[in-house]
């Protein structure tokens, strides 16, 4: 009877200790698609106030997404780019593996799983990070980029 218990617990704890980080993984997969589809919807946003406007909006509130909070709670990051000069924007935009600029009109990305990040997407803070990149042909995470 011992046994048997003894057994048994054996057994869930190892379908446990396989199950659960499958499933965060599969979480995380998850946080990252809604990311990446708000990406595109606020990206949308924005677009249309240019349309509307012949310029980027200052902030995500001008097209009210201010409110908006990534899937791990932390607000979405936007930098207006276009109009701007090089030093207003430096040390801010985001960069490639070669330190060039990854967009000309925008940034918008979230700082991901860690709620860490950095310019360059080469940084280990900023490897999970959701972005925008290429004025908006590529939405994903910065470690695919």
């Amino acid at each position: 009877m011992l046994f048997e218990l003894l057994l048994a617990v054996l057994i869930l704890g190892t379908l446990l200790g396989m199950g659960i980080p499958i499933y965060t993984n599969q979480l995380n997969k998850v946080k990252i698609i809604k990311a990446v589809t708000d990406i595109h919807t606020f990206s949308k946003d924005i677009y249309e106030y240019w349309m509307n406007r012949e310029t980027f909006p200052e902030s995500l509130a001008e097209v009210g997404r201010d409110k908006n909070t990534d899937p791990w709670g932390r607000p979405y990051q936007y930098l207006k780019i276009e109009g701007k000069t090089k030093k207003q924007v430096q040390g801010k935009w985001r960069k490639d593996r070669f330190l060039v600029p990854i967009n000309s009109d925008f940034d918008l990305y979230s700082m991901g799983k860690d709620r860490k990040s950095q310019a360059p997407l080469t940084a280990k803070q900023s490897r999970d990070d959701v972005i925008r990149a290429n004025n908006g042909t590529f939405i994903g995470l910065a470690s695919k980029y």
